[in-house]
């Protein structure tokens, strides 16, 4: 009696040291593009400050437990009422802007933004008149 199983034939395929050489390059290549594309070419952790508006005095950062959220911190040194925000440069997401806070001469007042969590963080955080 004849078996009804098809019967498997496997090709000879020859494998030399240079095919191989070659398919291991071409996965180095294809992997090593992959995250040269995904980290963006100017990674930085530090946040560079901008100039602060004239007659207010004011400290940025990054809050101490989440980079994701930065502050301005300013004293209003000046003779006239001034309104400021903080706005954080929020890398792959989009820029935020604080609350406005206005402050009387010798007052002082904090606005913070928050970037989203998909992004990379905080690149620039400034003071804004």
């Amino acid at each position: 009696m004849k078996s009804s199983r098809p019967t498997t034939v496997f090709r000879s395929v020859p494998v030399s040291v240079g095919n191989v050489s070659r398919a291991v390059l071409r996965v180095a290549v294809v992997a090593g593009t992959a995250v040269a594309l995904a980290v963006p070419a100017t990674v930085s952790t530090a946040v560079t400050p901008r100039a602060t508006p004239p007659g207010l005095s004011c400290e940025t950062g990054k809050h101490e437990i989440d980079d994701y959220t930065g502050y301005a911190l300013c004293r209003n040194n000046g003779s006239t009422a001034q309104t400021f925000w903080v706005h954080l440069v929020c890398g792959w997401s989009p820029d935020v802007d604080g609350e406005h806070v206005t402050l009387n001469p010798g007052q002082s007042g904090q606005s913070t933004a928050h970037c989203a969590g998909l992004g990379t963080g905080i690149g620039e955080i400034s003071v804004q008149p």
